[in-house]
């Protein structure tokens, strides 16, 4: 009996060590599930998919929570498989569209449980930033999965430290009555007696001790990690631009728009003129009853124009106060045309963008399937750390990194090299 009771104290030891690093674990290992699935989801299912509503597909979110995941993994791999070999469900959902979805043999198990359990925890919500008035941003704490993990755990631990200690005790009793020793009957206390006295053992203070120091803790850095990244970022701006109906259903180049991002620092914000390019003739009258929508109104207001007469007033004038999305701190120098000409091939390589995908995907994410304009990256020095780390440069049909390779191949030969050749003479590396 002796030898029973040292075997539970030492199981009692390894379950609070063990609960100590599942704590410590579990929000990075759940978290990291749903960010892989959010970017899985961007890559390959947000061109058809919405998580809310429907689209070409159906909305993510409901459709999961209603299927089971091992016909969702088996459906995602390979739909057609499933409706060749009659499944009444797979034939039954693919009657959703017209269209076929595309088939993902190369995903692995873990990877589409990811982008589930991306659907059902959903993109972060948005929260007022303080001191935006207009503005809100996405809180990008701790998810639901990692409380729900700590908590549980914490729930757990603890109902096993109370079995484990009432099993010690009982054992402890037994070995005294064979030893012939009279021991007396145990009073019943009351709920509240009981947890005093529990708080009176110092293993479960200690082990309580060290649950709230690693879940403060845990939050703690989360929340430190996460000041000032503003991923999710969505501001109302003064007129309602649907980035998916010029980008996605009309197919408009970005860079109509965002004519700097191919020649300069900045991919700068259009002016109204090129708005009035189209709106001048296009006015949605068809969905208000015959009166101009109100959107393109506001960009006749700011420009002066009068639709009826067709004519401008400069007194009328007001501009349009867009707010900023993305925002880089000052000392943060990013230059739009080295990524977006220079970096082209090497970016699309590295985010698997596709020929018909322009460049800016790669950053600003699926902006041809976003209402309004939200911040789709992070933007932090990390991210782009690793996107260099990764990224493949080469020399191959590309003028500017031909020239740096022609370079050091120069320097091999002890030839003489000046900064004109290495980019000297470039407007950017002054001028800012």
């Amino acid at each position: 009996m002796r030898d029973i009771s040292l075997i539970i104290r030492r199981v009692w030891k390894s379950t609070v060590m063990l609960t100590a690093l599942s704590v410590l674990i579990v929000s990075a290992t759940q978290a990291q599930d749903v960010v892989e699935g959010r970017k899985i989801f961007k890559d390959k299912c947000s061109s058809c998919h919405q998580l809310d509503r429907n689209s070409t597909g159906p909305a993510l979110t409901a459709k999961v929570n209603e299927l089971d995941e091992a016909f969702t993994i088996k459906w995602v791999r390979n739909w057609k498989a499933l409706v060749d070999a009659g499944d009444k469900q797979a034939i039954e959902a693919a009657k959703f569209s017209p269209s076929e979805m595309t088939t993902f043999p190369q995903l692995t198990d873990d990877q589409i449980k990811n982008v589930i359990a991306y659907a059902k925890a959903g993109e972060p919500k948005k929260e007022a930033v303080a001191g935006e008035g207009t503005g809100e941003a996405a809180s990008t704490g701790v998810s639901d999965f990692s409380i729900a993990g700590i908590v549980a755990i914490i729930l757990i631990s603890i109902a096993v430290l109370v079995i484990l200690g009432r099993a010690i005790k009982m054992l402890e009793r037994l070995i005294l009555q064979k030893q012939g020793v009279v021991l007396a009957e145990e009073e019943n206390v009351s709920l509240a007696t009981g947890v005093r006295r529990l708080f009176k053992n110092k293993k479960f203070v200690f082990f309580f001790i060290l649950c709230l120091v690693v879940s403060l803790g845990s939050f703690g850095w989360m929340g430190m990690w996460n000041t000032g990244v503003h991923t999710g970022y969505q501001p109302v701006q003064p007129i309602k631009f649907s980035h998916e109906l010029h980008a996605g259903t009309n197919k408009i180049d970005c860079q109509y728009c965002h004519a700097g991002a191919f020649k300069s620092k900045n991919s700068t914000i259009p002016s109204v003129n090129v708005c009035m390019n189209c709106h001048k003739s296009v006015q949605a009258t068809e969905k208000y009853n015959g009166e101009i929508s109100p959107e393109i109104q506001k960009i006749y207001t700011a420009i002066g124009y009068d639709p009826a007469t067709l004519t401008y007033d400069k007194t009328k004038e007001k501009p349009v106060e867009w707010v900023r999305v993305h925002n880089l701190p000052d000392f943060a120098y990013f230059n739009h045309s080295q990524h977006v000409v220079v970096g082209e091939q090497a970016i699309r390589k590295e985010k698997g963008l596709k020929p018909n995908e322009p460049v800016c995907f790669a950053c600003h994410g699926p902006v041809d399937t976003m209402e309004e304009i939200y911040q789709f990256s992070p933007l932090t020095m990390k991210w782009c750390i690793n996107c260099h780390k990764d990224a493949e440069v080469s020399g191959k049909d590309n003028a500017f990194y031909a020239k740096v390779i022609a370079a050091h191949e120069k320097i091999k030969k002890g030839e003489k090299i000046t900064p004109a050749l290495l980019g000297g003479l470039e407007c950017g590396k002054c001028h800012y």
